[in-house]
């Protein structure tokens, strides 16, 4: 298991370190008798079927996560989360860490990690934090946990968030570590697209504005130095190195709701290719009596090259985008638009999704696919906390992959 950066350590133990004359006036007993225990446990089976020569996976897992909050002392508080992540059964997959290379991918090694180790400061004017930590940037589209995924991504950062006007929110990381959902550990079967662990330096810098309900603006500037990642398995350290600026406009209007985003990428660190591509995103939704209908457009850009130079998003939760049957995890060399459409509608005490994606190349006519997505969640009767999920995706291959069904049913306690 690998542990915090001995310097983001230091840090987190300097930033807790204060006199005890300073803050006589508050118990620092808050910090035990405040402090509070959740437990997450959850069961996942999930079955791939793909036409190709794989044989189909079946995967049973087990996720178990303990988390320990502490109260708050003068604004200081303390958390440290732990996951344990067990197969149930035979390995009839490949969690890329197993070597059963013969059959369909289900990226959930075993292994148990610290999941999030941090101190947290909280005033009026904003907040700090510092250690192992969540982080969720907007909707995820660049920066993201992949909550979905058994093992989920947390970063070894510096965090602050600034709030000096109404409306106003000022945010600015500087990330030493990124755990990946590959973890917790390295192996013989590993390879430059999923190492456990992305090292680097990045930069992550987001200003966003509440002008009112109607309108929201963020504005971005991610500078990704990830230095042992590759964007193929043979490929050259350093390729998912990038820049990314962007801004964001989105807001809701009497059940009316709308996102418009433009963002350019381009290479960054010790990139060894020239990257200079752009990203667009316009979506409309409609809220009526719960039940919520979207429709949008995304458009990751492609390059003609030489390599694959398309726009790429290596630290996103992209199981929510571009269909959870997740064939365009990378993003291919003639990029990606997506168009889709789908509504979220309560149903019998549940919550019932149904999703529609065409997926078309950016440079060039090929039709890549089209894929249906679909889901059903609900709260187990007798028994708090616990709900049942059953989802399935299924990919219509055209001229890019092949054809995939994936189903999944799953059960989570949250206590």
């Amino acid at each position: 298991m690998r542990m915090m950066n001995p310097s983001l350590l230091s840090l987190a133990i300097a930033a807790g370190t204060f006199s005890h004359a300073t803050f006589a006036a508050e118990d620092f007993g808050n910090l035990i008798s405040q402090g509070k225990v959740g437990i997450d446990a959850r069961y996942r089976y999930e079955h791939v079927d793909q036409d190709n020569a794989l044989d189909h996976a079946n995967a049973q897992t087990l996720r178990t996560r303990l988390t320990l909050q502490s109260g708050k002392w003068y604004g200081l508080s303390a958390l440290v989360e732990a996951d344990n992540v067990a197969r149930l059964g035979e390995a009839a997959y490949n969690d890329t860490r197993n070597g059963q290379t013969d059959r369909s991918l289900v990226a959930d090694p075993d292994g148990s990690e610290i999941n999030q180790a941090l101190l947290r400061y909280d005033q009026k004017l904003g907040s700090a934090v510092v250690g192992r930590q969540r982080i969720n940037l907007d909707n995820q589209r660049f920066v993201g946990g992949v909550a979905w995924r058994q093992n989920e991504q947390t970063f070894d950062a510096v965090l602050g968030q600034l709030k000096p006007l109404d409306g106003l929110t000022l945010t600015y990381a500087y990330l030493d570590n990124i755990n990946t959902i590959f973890g917790p550990d390295n192996g013989r079967f590993d390879n430059r697209t999923n190492p456990a662990n992305i090292e680097g330096h990045s930069h992550l810098l987001n200003a966003q504005y509440v002008l009112r309900p109607e309108l929201t603006v963020t504005a971005y500037h991610y500078l990704l130095g990830l230095d042992n990642l590759a964007l193929t398995a043979a490929g050259a350290y350093g390729t998912l190195s990038s820049k990314t600026s962007g801004l964001r406009l989105n807001g809701a209007v009497q059940g009316v709701s709308y996102v418009l985003e433009y963002a350019q990428q381009q290479d960054y660190a010790d990139n060894p290719q020239q990257l200079d591509s752009d990203y667009y995103l316009a979506e409309l939704g409609y809220t009526l009596q719960g039940v919520q209908l979207k429709a949008g457009y995304e458009v990751l850009g492609g390059d003609d090259g030489p390599g694959n130079r398309a726009f790429q998003t290596p630290l996103a939760t992209k199981h929510i985008f571009q269909g959870w049957a997740d064939q365009f995890l990378t993003t291919p060399a003639a990029g990606v638009k997506d168009a889709y459409f789908g509504v979220t509608a309560p149903l019998l005490g549940g919550t019932l999704q149904a999703w529609y994606h065409d997926f078309r190349a950016d440079e060039g006519s090929s039709q890549y696919g089209e894929e249906i997505d679909l889901s059903y969640a609900h709260p187990i009767p007798g028994i708090k906390g616990l709900t049942g999920l059953v989802k399935y995706a299924g990919y219509d291959a055209d001229e890019f992959a092949v054809d995939t069904d994936k189903l999944w049913l799953q059960l989570q306690y949250v206590y």
